[in-house]
């Protein structure tokens, strides 16, 4: 299949999303779109993929012209769509969810349930993963309803198959076995469109590039013709800043933040640490270390069976979520889409929850201070947003990260807790909010990072605490820190025999 994409323009009211977009993608051939958060990324793939019909344009497939799309034609044509936000049902169970509007039947009139599930084994074990097709999707976690929307783009055997940030919830072992599925699904002839923030995977998986920014075509060429530092330049217009110029302040030698003895079986045991003031300490391993448990547990989210947590020497109550923010303990947690925005507040009132549970007295709210709290915070996060009064899904990712990060801000907490922060954001915004974490240690604030990405760990951290198997297995000093003893620590390298 070959597809070209000309003059695609697509405005939401008064808003421009593209304009002037052309760029083609060849037969057996891997893709990559790059863009920061808002540059139109998803935009122009909900258009190929028939969900929106563009202002102008025209797609040319295989050499015949369409001026839009619908979604069942874009199926019929082969093409599938993994979003970035998951389309199972939760509840049927896997098997139904893969042949959803695509069931195979007995005589045309019954369902063939039994040739479903032998299917959908069939492509899980291509695929390499272990998942029951007969289990409700309610009961699997994000990770594992990942794997069946990428398995139901397989199944059918798309000539084109766009996948809009697949790995976000993967491991790094469950990534490389998606890229030898993409490898081997290119050697059939079978091209994808890979739209991801993770710069490595995109060199590492990708034959050709296309830039967008601000909703426009910046370039195209080949992945071994760049290096990561041209991309990300290409990116966001302009060169990053590189790590030196991140200064990590003299540290306090007060100790604001500490944990004793903390359990949580089977998640995590005997947890011990602490966290000075003005101190960045970040919190690594691998899938199932415990460190997402350990982070709610934190906060007050999750029960513990046993050991205590101080601040500034005090014992925090962490029966209660509202107890540990009016003790000056603030999060952002991790997969904002499930966890963090309130879909049905506008942009406004996500920003100004917080501050409603934990420190607002009076009676009545008053839409002035309302919007004097969400443009004091604007100016430090840099939320670009047409209204405040929009609702937050109408926002990029990446904005509405920045949100959460306004919702906590505005508490002007002494510890803060970021879990995975900068999930789902582009290279641009990610160094922002780098520069943001920096800024707070020099204010004297306390911060811990949980999060799996070691170029991020090394730009922002004093300390590294790896865990393995819900212990802590070993704690460096910044400028002990490099990847092949984190990856041998988070690995448990050191206690196999």
């Amino acid at each position: 299949m070959i597809i070209e994409l000309k003059n695609i323009y697509k405005n939401f009211g008064a808003v421009q999303a593209l304009t002037d977009v052309s760029f083609s993608i060849g037969e057996a051939e891997i893709h990559g779109l790059l863009g920061e958060n808002g540059a139109g990324k998803s935009t122009l793939m909900n258009i190929l993929g028939g969900v929106l019909p563009p202002t102008s344009g025209t797609i040319v497939i295989d050499g015949t012209s369409y001026t839009h799309l619908t979604p069942h034609q874009a199926v019929e044509l082969g093409i599938s769509f993994i979003h970035q936000e998951l389309n199972l049902v939760n509840d049927l169970k896997v098997f139904e969810n893969l042949f959803i509007n695509r069931e195979l039947t007995k005589s045309k009139i019954f369902l063939n349930k039994k040739e479903m599930i032998r299917k959908s084994h069939e492509v899980f074990k291509r695929m390499n993963i272990d998942i029951d097709p007969t289990l409700f999707v309610r009961e699997l976690d994000t990770l594992e309803k990942q794997l069946v929307e990428i398995a139901r783009a397989i199944l059918f055997e798309s000539k084109l198959i766009i996948m809009d940030e697949p790995t976000t919830a993967l491991t790094d072992k469950e990534i490389n076995n998606l890229f030898t599925i993409m490898r081997e699904l290119k050697k059939n002839g079978i091209s994808c469109i890979y739209i991801s923030h993770k710069m490595p995977e995109l060199f590492v998986i990708c034959d050709k590039y296309t830039v967008l920014r601000d909703g426009k075509f910046i370039d195209s060429g080949f992945f071994k013709d760049i290096n990561e530092n041209k991309a990300t330049e290409l990116l966001v217009g302009r060169k990053i800043i590189e790590d030196k110029d991140i200064h990590r302040n003299q540290l306090d030698t007060e100790i604001v933040f500490e944990v004793q003895d903390l359990s949580c079986p089977p998640y995590f045991n005997n947890i011990n640490f602490n966290v000075k003031k003005g101190e960045v300490v970040a919190i690594t391993g691998l899938f199932g270390d415990g460190r997402g448990e350990l982070s709610e547990a934190l906060f007050g989210a999750r029960k513990v069976s046993s050991g205590k947590v101080l601040k500034n020497g005090k014992q925090l109550n962490l029966s209660s979520i509202k107890s540990v923010m009016k003790s000056g303990v603030g999060m952002i947690p991790r997969n904002r889409k499930e966890r963090s925005i309130i879909k049905d507040m506008n942009i406004l009132n996500n920003v100004s929850i917080a501050h409603f549970t934990s420190q607002h007295k009076k009676i009545l709210i008053k839409n002035k201070e309302e919007i004097e709290r969400f443009e004091k915070n604007q100016k430090v996060t840099n939320i670009k947003v047409g209204s405040p009064k929009d609702p937050i899904t109408s926002l990029s990712g990446g904005n509405q990260q920045k949100v959460i990060f306004a919702r906590w801000f505005e508490l002007d907490s002494d510890v803060y807790l970021l879990d995975n922060p900068t999930q789902g954001i582009d290279v641009g915004a990610k160094f922002e909010i780098y520069k943001l974490i920096n800024y707070l240690a020099e204010q004297g604030k306390s911060i811990i990072v949980f999060s799996s990405e070691f170029p991020e760990i090394y730009k922002v951290c004093h300390r590294c605490i790896i865990m393995y198997r819900g212990e802590i297995n070993k704690i460096f000093k910044h400028d002990e820190l490099n990847e092949v003893d984190m990856m041998f620590y988070s690995t448990g390298s050191n206690k196999k025999e």
